[in-house]
């Protein structure tokens, strides 16, 4: 598209300041917090993340839209996010997957977007000062007025945004990772059994069902604020709790059905958001951190293993503040040393800060889904045993 038929975009930060560019996607407004992936790949994956709910998000590789989008690579309905920029887009892809230009499917999906600014220095700014609210319009080309807008917008910490991406209703996943994407065949293989697997949706990616279904489970999805009981009803040989958005302290409802379902004693993994939930029903507490972690190649582990792992998260558990009788580190982020992982020390409870199945990114952690099913045919051949 030549500059002379693009339409001016601002953009403005709460701090008061200003980029203009151009318009990719949808026109209007879009207010959210602004914060940068540096992965090199699957922006799809990203737009569509429930976990950017209430964010923009900065895309820190130089270009944008060359493979195009396709109804495969979808993560949920649609894109999640409140906006997106960009250094450059391309408007004609090139790739035989595509089926929509990235610019006409967020237009689709009425996300605005702004292209052509200085995406390098955008990025050192939110490191160096940390994540803040911003907003992108092509109608409101005043930066006094777009600020007001901005400062006037909600904080993420102490933001409940689970509720708007949780699904309404009970549902139940069969679809496995593809063939042609399988990455792990072996270990999919070595899944003889089916075990029923209730996983509460905080804001669930797809290709984490996928993975689930890949290695033998039944899934059935359920609302975030499902009780204890009905969940129980279904009789799970485990309990999944699923990535989300925004402030984990302020998902109440979830943390006291992580609390009550330990008590059951069954299986549970937790991904995300599902891990900081699980924190806080082990007597943990979490804390904002300053830019948060959203890439493909951030380093994780503990004595002597490191993975390198796909994350995207805002918030992180406060070591000084698990009950360590009960609960140990399992992992930690190797970049600042922040809790990255939590097993249980007597229960088959465990959960990770980061995603394991990827989409897009390393392969390295799947084994965590192979774990999962592991402990829930333990947990079965238990019980056969003492019946």
């Amino acid at each position: 598209m030549p500059l002379s038929d693009a339409i001016p975009a601002l953009l403005v930060l709460a701090d008061g300041t200003t980029y203009r560019g151009w318009s990719f996607g949808a026109t209007g407004t879009a207010i959210g917090e602004v914060v940068f992936n540096t992965g090199m790949t699957g922006y799809q994956e990203v737009l569509t993340d429930p976990s950017y709910c209430g964010q923009i998000v900065i895309f820190t590789y130089p270009e944008l839209g060359n493979t195009g989008v396709n109804p495969e690579d979808e993560e949920s309905k649609g894109p999640q996010v409140q906006g997106a920029i960009a250094r450059n887009i391309c408007h004609r892809p090139s790739n035989w997957r595509s089926t929509q230009s990235l610019p006409d499917y967020l237009k689709h999906h009425q996300v605005p977007g702004i292209y052509g600014i200085d995406t390098r220095a955008l990025t050192r700014k939110i490191r160096m000062f940390g994540a803040m609210n911003g907003g992108i319009s092509t109608t409101i080309l005043d930066e006094a007025e777009l600020l007001e807008k901005v400062q006037a917008a909600p904080s993420m910490k102490g933001l409940n945004l689970v509720r708007e991406v949780t699904t309404p209703t009970v549902y139940e996943w069969s679809d496995p990772t593809t063939a042609t994407w399988e990455f792990n065949p072996v270990g999919v293989a070595n899944s003889e059994e089916t075990y029923t697997v209730v996983a509460l949706d905080f804001g669930v990616k797809r290709n984490i069902l996928r993975r689930l279904a890949a290695y033998g489970c039944r899934v059935i999805v359920v609302p975030a604020d499902t009780p204890p009981e009905e969940i129980l009803k279904h009789n799970p040989d485990g309990i999944f709790l699923s990535n989300g958005p925004g402030d984990p302290s302020t998902v109440t409802e979830g943390i006291e059905t992580a609390k009550a379902l330990l008590g059951a004693e069954k299986p549970i993994f937790g991904i995300c958001m599902g891990h900081q939930i699980l924190g806080h029903a082990l007597g943990a507490e979490t804390f904002k951190l300053k830019f948060g972690h959203r890439g493909l190649n951030q380093p994780a582990g503990l004595q002597e293993r490191i993975e390198i792992t796909s994350q995207n998260h805002s918030f992180a558990i406060d070591p000084d503040s698990l009950p360590d009788t009960q609960v140990e580190i399992s992992h930690l982020n190797l970049n600042d040393r922040t809790v990255a992982g939590l097993r249980h020390k007597s229960l088959p409870v465990f959960s990770v800060q980061y995603h394991p199945e990827a989409s897009p990114g390393p392969h390295d952690a799947d084994y965590l889904f192979e774990q999962f099913v592991q402990s829930m045919q333990t947990a079965r051949r238990a019980a056969a045993e003492v019946s």
